[in-house]
């Protein structure tokens, strides 16, 4: 069996994800899309103190774009992507809507028998449905305006066309018609051309098996728990499709470097045959709590020694490192977590907290990190970047003098 040494598998992992090459001189739509397609999913989120996580991923492997660019690409009404729970909510490839159609069928199954609101709400499912017939593409707050305008039902709370809107979604009666600023709009699948595709049906244990196949693609090498968690599968479907690819000799099983078990065993894990392992990464790039490489935090901990948790929940005067900490990828290490916020009104970057981890250099984080920053600013439409007052972290006073030395 092939063994690889930790600092193979991070640098496998992260030749995958695309970290392996250096960003290309211009960015354009044809980038977008292949990184895009290389990571298979890219999650969305609503939090926008820095900037929304799906614009954070391409921002990291291929430096400063157009976000215009990208919006137009992934929120396109008939374009090359469309929108489903593929990880939690993410862009997928418009052509793989029919692998979650053993997905959708479960939802429907799990929400029509457990879900009270579902069986006592079918009138307004049905007339959601009817007002999209009629109307077209329409956000939750164009059906709740007519709603409470027609006043045709005892159920017009926001929150019950929203929740209603929302099953449909989850069911595939209703699908993406793309986003207004951030708001998702709501269509028929033939309002926007997914009617072919809607209607193909590809058999659960195929689906699956070809997500895990891409799972192990997108991850480099992974357990079974980080194959299942890259598209939010079940661990049991996830052995039986790994056993099948094994068979077929589409996968290979490995042992990492200190990859164990609670109980001291060595942890199977999975590569695809002929995978490159670079010599080396030379990157440096923030990325998004919603990022691939970190989203599963037991494989942070486990590939990179990297304890992370997001603090937005947290009350501030109990957050241990910031409200929406970035970690720092430093080649082929995790080597520290960056606060930041876009303070628009100032026009300004602001880096609220700095951190090295532990025996790492802060000094060599600042100057790996500064220009960085720089660039984020840029691309953000902002000026300078301020390290914010007082100094919060144990690599603030670096940065911030690293930043004042390329003024």
């Amino acid at each position: 069996m092939t063994r690889l040494s930790a600092a193979q598998a991070r640098r496998l992992a992260l030749a995958a994800q695309g970290f392996d090459r250096p960003h290309p001189s211009t960015v354009g739509t044809r980038q977008l899309t292949a990184a895009i397609d290389r990571l298979q999913v890219l999650q969305l989120d609503s939090v926008n103190v820095f900037e929304r996580s799906h614009y954070l991923p391409l921002f990291a492997r291929l430096g400063s774009y157009d976000r215009g660019h990208l919006d137009a690409a992934i929120f396109a009404r008939r374009g090359r992507y469309t929108e489903y729970w593929a990880h939690e909510a993410a862009i997928i490839r418009r052509d793989d809507w029919p692998l979650w159609g053993w997905k959708r069928d479960a939802l429907r199954e799990r929400f029509t028998l457990k879900s009270a609101w579902v069986r006592e709400n079918t009138a307004m499912l049905d007339w959601l449905l009817a007002e999209l017939a009629a109307k077209g593409p329409m956000t939750v707050s164009d059906v709740e305006h007519d709603a409470a305008t027609e006043r045709r039902g005892p159920w017009w709370g926001w929150s019950d066309v929203k929740e209603g809107l929302e099953y449909l979604f989850a069911f595939g009666d209703v699908v993406s018609g793309g986003r207004r600023g951030f708001s998702r709009v709501y269509a028929l699948p033939e309002q926007v051309g997914l009617a072919a595709l809607h209607a193909e049906v590809v058999p659960r244990a195929d689906a699956e098996r070809e997500l895990v196949l891409r799972s192990v693609r997108a991850l480099g090498v992974g357990t079974v728990g980080d194959v299942a968690d890259y598209f939010r599968l079940k661990i049991a479907p996830t052995t039986d499709a790994l056993r099948a690819l094994l068979t077929a000799g589409e996968v290979e099983q490995v042992e990492v470097e200190g990859w164990r078990s609670g109980a001291g065993r060595p942890l199977p894990a999975f590569i695809v045959p002929g995978a490159r392992i670079p010599r080396r990464i030379e990157t440096t790039s923030l990325l998004s709590p919603f990022d691939p490489v970190v989203w599963s935090r037991d494989r942070a901990l486990r590939m990179f020694g990297f304890h992370y948790r997001i603090e937005i929940y947290t009350p501030a005067p109990k957050r241990q490192f910031g409200y929406y900490t970035l970690p720092v990828l430093v080649d082929d290490r995790l080597l520290g977590r960056i606060d930041l916020k876009s303070d628009r009104q100032s026009g300004v970057l602001r880096v609220q907290s700095a951190w090295v981890e532990p025996g790492g250099s802060a000094s060599e984080l600042a100057a790996r990190v500064a220009p960085v920053l720089r660039r984020a600013s840029a691309w953000q439409g902002l000026g300078e970047v301020i390290v914010t007052e007082p100094l919060w972290g144990n690599a603030a006073a670096e940065v911030r003098a690293a930043l004042a030395q390329q003024t």
